[in-house]
Parts: C-alpha cells; sequence; structure tokens
C-alpha cells in the first residue's frame, strides 16, 4: 500500500510541476514614461460642427426667454454678455477663419423656410467628409506688403500685433473685440406718463375708435361724440356729436393731419375738418356699421358689418366708385400699404386678403388665422412685409410676404391679438392683446424676441396708435382710459426693397 501511495504520489508530483512551470511565465517589465506635457489629438474632433450645434442651442434657449421678466436690464446685460463671450470663443478657437454664428440660407429651404426677413434656417453643420479648400495653400505674401502696426524699439521695428510679444492671454483680435465701446442698454418704463380718462370708450372688439394725426391730435371716439386732444398744449375739443340713435364706430385721419373720417353704427361716413370743426361732406352706401377706415391719398376705404369694402374718392362726388366683397363677415380691419397701391383687410370669418385698388377681386387670400383678424400691419421699413394677428382662438402673429404670396414667419403670444403697429424708428412691432392678459407687447423684428410687456390696463387693449415722431404709443382698453407710453427712441427709418434672396425661393 505504502509503495502503490509513494507510486501515485510521485505521479501527481511530476504531472502537476510542468502545468504550474507553464502558467507561470517569466513577466517582461514594461518600463512607462510619464511627462507633464499634454498634446490634445484633434483629428477626429469637427470644430465647425460642434460650434455649429452650440449656436443653435444657443438660438433655442433665447427663444425660450420670450417671457415676462421683471427686470429686462439684467436679461439684456446677461444678453450681451453671451453674444461677446461667444465672440471671443470662436475668435480662439478659429483665429482669422470665423464661422458665422448665423443660420445661412441653403438653395435646399423648402417653401415654409423661405423668403425674406423673418425666415430661420437651421444650421448646417459640416460633414466629416474631405473637401476641397476653399483657398490656395501656396500663396505667399511678402512680410513687407502686411499693414500691421509696428513698434521701433532698440533700433529693431517689432509687430505689435505679434502674439510672441503679447502679454494677454487671448488674441489681438480678441483683445479689441473686448475693449470696443458697448452699446448702450436700453430701458422701457413700465409706467405710463400719462393717463387720460375716456369715459364711454366702447369695449368692442369689432370698432376702431382711436387715431393719432400727423399734426400731433389725438382723436377718439366715445359714444356719440368724437374728442380731439391736442398733445402739444393737452386741450380737449369736442368736434363733433351723432344723432340720439347712433354712435361712432370708427375715426381716421388722413396723412396730412387736417382732415378726419368719423363711421357710425348707421353706416354712414362723414369726413370732418379738424382745424375749421366743420362738416365737409356725408357719404353712404353701407347696410349696416362701418367698423373700418384707413385713407390712401384721397381714396378712403370703409368696412362694414355687411361684409363689403368701398372704396371712395373724396375728390369725386359720387359716394363711393368701387364695392369689393369677398369677406363672409364683418370687416373689422383695414390698412393701406405704404408705397404701393395695395390694402390689407381682416374680417370676423378668419381670413386676410390683400387687394389692388384697380380690382374687384382680392390679389392674395390667407386663411391660416382661425380666429377674427383685427389687427393688421404694414412695414414701413421693407416693402411687401405685411404683419397679422388673430384673436382669442388664434393668439398668433403671423407674417406674409405679399410680393411672394408666403409666409415667412409666426409667433404664438399665449393671448388675444387686438392690433399691431410697427414702430417707424426700429424694426419693432407692437401688439396689444386682450384676454387673458390685458398686455402690450414689443417684439424685435425679425428674430421676434419679446423686448417688454408693459401691463396696466384691466380690460383687453383694443385700441393702438403711435405718435408722429415714432416715439410714443397710446392704448386704450374697455376700462375708459387711454395711457401713454414712452417705448421708442429718435431714429429715422430706413425703407428697404425686397431683394432678390427674399423673391428667389419663390422662384424655384
Amino acid at each position: 500500500m505504502s509503495s502503490e501511495e509513494d507510486r501515485a504520489r510521485s505521479t501527481s508530483t511530476s504531472t502537476q510541476l510542468p502545468y504550474q512551470r507553464n502558467t507561470s511565465p517569466e513577466r517582461k517589465r514594461i518600463r512607462i514614461s510619464y511627462s507633464d506635457r499634454y498634446i490634445p489629438n484633434r483629428e477626429s474632433v469637427n470644430l465647425q460642427a460642434g460650434f455649429s450645434l452650440k449656436a443653435e442651442s444657443a438660438a433655442t434657449v433665447e427663444r425660450t426667454t420670450n417671457r415676462l421678466t421683471e427686470n429686462e436690464l439684467d436679461i439684456q446685460r446677461i444678453d450681451e454678455a453671451n453674444r461677446t463671450f461667444s465672440e471671443v470663443l470662436r475668435s480662439e478657437l478659429f483665429g482669422d477663419e470665423v464661422p458665422s454664428s448665423e443660420p445661412s440660407r441653403t438653395p435646399s429651404s423648402s417653401n415654409s423656410d423661405m423668403v425674406s426677413a423673418g425666415s430661420v434656417t437651421p444650421p448646417r453643420l459640416h460633414t466629416s467628409a474631405p473637401s476641397t479648400p476653399s483657398r490656395n495653400l501656396f500663396t505667399f505674401m511678402s512680410p513687407s506688403a502686411r499693414k500691421t502696426p509696428t513698434r521701433q524699439i532698440g533700433g529693431a521695428t517689432l509687430d505689435v500685433e505679434n502674439e510672441v510679444f503679447s502679454l494677454s492671454p487671448v488674441r489681438f483680435h480678441s483683445q479689441k473685440m473686448l475693449l470696443s465701446p458697448r452699446k448702450q442698454l436700453r430701458s422701457i418704463s413700465k409706467v405710463p406718463f400719462r393717463v387720460l380718462d375716456a369715459p364711454e370708450l366702447a369695449d368692442d372688439f369689432y370698432l376702431n375708435l382711436v387715431d393719432w394725426s400727423s399734426t400731433n391730435v389725438l382723436g377718439v371716439g366715445l359714444a356719440r361724440a368724437v374728442y380731439l386732444w391736442n398733445a402739444f398744449t393737452g386741450s380737449v375739443n369736442k368736434l363733433c356729436q351723432l344723432g340720439e340713435h347712433d354712435l361712432v364706430t370708427s375715426v381716421a385721419w388722413l396723412q396730412e393731419g387736417k382732415y378726419i373720417a368719423v363711421g357710425s353704427h348707421r353706416g354712414i361716413v362723414q369726413i370732418w375738418d379738424a382745424e375749421a370743426q366743420r362738416k365737409l361732406r356725408t357719404m353712404d352706401g353701407h347696410a349696416s356699421r362701418a367698423g373700418s377706415l384707413a385713407w390712401h391719398g384721397h381714396i378712403l376705404s370703409s368696412g362694414s358689418r355687411d361684409k363689403t369694402i368701398l372704396l371712395r374718392d373724396v375728390r369725386a362726388p359720387g359716394s363711393y366708385f368701387r364695392r369689393l366683397t369677398g369677406h363672409k363677415q364683418e370687416i373689422c380691419g383695414l390698412k393701406w400699404s405704404y408705397e404701393d397701391d395695395k390694402l390689407a383687410s381682416g374680417g370676423n370669418d378668419n381670413k386676410l386678403f390683400v387687394w389692388n385698388s384697380s380690382g374687384e377681386s382680392p390679389l392674395l387670400k390667407f386663411t391660416e388665422h382661425v380666429a377674427a383678424v383685427k389687427a393688421i400691419a404694414w412695414s414701413p421699413h421693407q416693402r411687401g412685409i405685411l404683419a397679422s394677428g388673430g384673436g382669442t382662438a388664434d393668439q398668433r402673429i403671423k407674417f406674409w410676404n405679399t410680393m411672394t404670396g408666403c409666409q415667412i414667419n409666426e409667433i404664438d403670444t399665449g393671448s388675444q391679438i387686438c392690433n399691431l403697429v410697427w414702430s417707424k424708428n426700429s424694426n419693432e412691432v407692437v401688439s396689444a392683446h386682450g384676454y387673458s392678459q390685458n398686455q402690450i407687447a414689443i417684439w424685435k423684428y425679425p428674430s421676434m424676441r419679446q423686448v417688454t410687456a408693459l401691463t396696466g390696463h384691466t380690460c383687453r387693449v383694443l385700441y393702438l396708435a403711435i405718435s408722429p415722431d415714432g416715439q410714443t404709443i397710446v392704448s386704450g382698453a374697455g376700462d375708459e382710459t387711454l395711457r401713454f407710453w414712452n417705448v421708442f427712441g429718435k431714429g429715422r427709418p430706413e425703407y428697404r426693397e425686397v431683394t432678390l434672396l427674399d423673391v428667389v425661393p419663390q422662384l424655384r
């Protein structure tokens, strides 16, 4: 037995020793060197694409800040700081070849993204596919041909813009950017500088009872009478009073500011000389109230509850020379364009039409609104751009290019839109709102970033007008008050033609 055990022990020992030698080989020691210098590898990193994504996310954040804020100055400072940081970051990453943060117009844009001043195209991301350089890599320039500032130090000429001599952690271009003067922040008072009582100012969405003349006189329709408030003297005069069973439903000044048209509940339109306080003529033609009026030179247009628009030549003896039909319900908004003979009309049938003074059929029909269209405004800065706002069920401001017949932008305001005014001094739009916030909002066009919101009215803000100098707006509401707000600075309007880029997408 012992020999058997000794034999088994010796066998197991002989079989284990080779196995242990195979599983435990002698390892070679690997020498690892360490260094304090880190060289990043950017071969697989596309900085252009990354920066485009950053710009896109920043734009998304900016769009989400279109809400009421308690301190707009702080928001403006933060936005200015973010823009400066973005510019410096681009300069430091890309040097002289700084990519633009603005989205570029691409030929493959769809019709919904086309046209002009309000469309926003998503940024194009650069792919990793190789591309041919846009410049010649083998172009050389003599150092003497470069115009750079130099300085003589100890008989030697030194380039002061050379980064070798710079003590700043950023490039020279970034230094100039950081040291450049900043634009002054705009402060808009949230409190009206004047409030006037307007007893019996109608709380009716379909009427237009406030208008400001070029001679700085405000015309207001109250019940059966029309009152004139002089902004220079502060005096108030009663211009006229209609019959016992009649009401003022609309007022509109001629561009020169001497004559004012008055629409009535009976459908009669009167023209008055405001300086002489004398009625010049009375014109009929409507079967129901004339709730909207608009002047275009010697042509006066009137819209009525009888679903028609009458064009009247005040030089001719007749009451009107053309009747425009097309709306299915009451006409509640009328505006003539600044340069063309185009009339925009909005109705309670949720339709927006554009007419020509020489035709009887609308040139354009926009049916995208889902509520009454009373708020209409033409851009004084760009030909053919029209803004419209919808009522409670719609709550959207839409922008149209009437040269191509396309919608170019829209924004959901969150409340009923009762009126629109385009600023003469800056490219901004003022909107008056009803349910449910009763505020006045100022928007930067074409980005439609909300600049500020003015509150104070306790009822929906139905009436809105702008002063002849373009600095002050007046708002009227069903709370029977007129509030004056100083929101715009001095400026000169820049009228711009629609460019080829605005029209080309429609031709594709």
